[in-house]
């Protein structure tokens, strides 16, 4: 399901597509804006969001077979509820 798909779905209980475009993307928002200030977002029955930290590393170009520094970084993790 992608994010039209799930406005679609929202919208048979709010009954207006404007109003459930508009909550998807507040619920969205709002786990952004949690998990890039480090906190982690956990929804009961569905799954959690953090923020993880890849500490920096060597990797290899697929096409040159050289080696990259890769820097040090922060990515999202989500981990599905047990439901």
């Amino acid at each position: 399901m992608n994010k039209a798909q799930l406005v679609d779905a929202v919208t048979d209980r709010l009954g207006s597509r404007q109003q459930a475009a508009d909550a998807v993307d507040a619920v969205l928002d709002a786990i952004l804006r949690a998990v890039v200030c480090g906190e982690r977002v956990s929804v009961t029955g569905f799954g959690s969001f953090e923020k993880v930290d890849r500490p920096a590393r060597f990797a290899r170009n697929p096409q040159t077979g050289e080696r990259v520094h890769v820097k040090k970084t922060s990515v999202p993790r989500f981990r599905a509820g047990q439901g």
